[in-house]
């Protein structure tokens, strides 16, 4: 399965900078920044704001297997980097 990685800053009301991929099917930056402020509600974080600027296309991987089911189950997966939680 190919995916689509677009680098993701958000800001949460009290200034925590939360940092990720969003990974999916589609080249789509619109659907991506979504999916991301999906994530985002889903981990507590409803008010966090991402900038326009914020989610970006950064490349597209031919195989990352480890994140399948949850692309099949959701139609997107998240890679966490800095400020997410465990």
């Amino acid at each position: 399965m190919k995916l689509h990685v677009f680098d993701t800053f958000a800001y949460s009301p009290s200034g925590k900078i939360i940092h990720f991929d969003v990974l999916i099917p589609e080249k789509n930056e619109l659907q991506a920044q979504q999916y991301a402020l999906q994530w985002l509600a889903s981990i507590g974080e409803p008010e966090a704001t991402i900038k326009p600027s914020g989610c970006l296309f950064c490349h597209t991987s031919a195989s990352l297997p480890q994140f399948a089911d949850d692309v099949l189950k959701t139609g997107f997966a998240i890679y966490k980097l800095e400020g997410c939680p465990a």
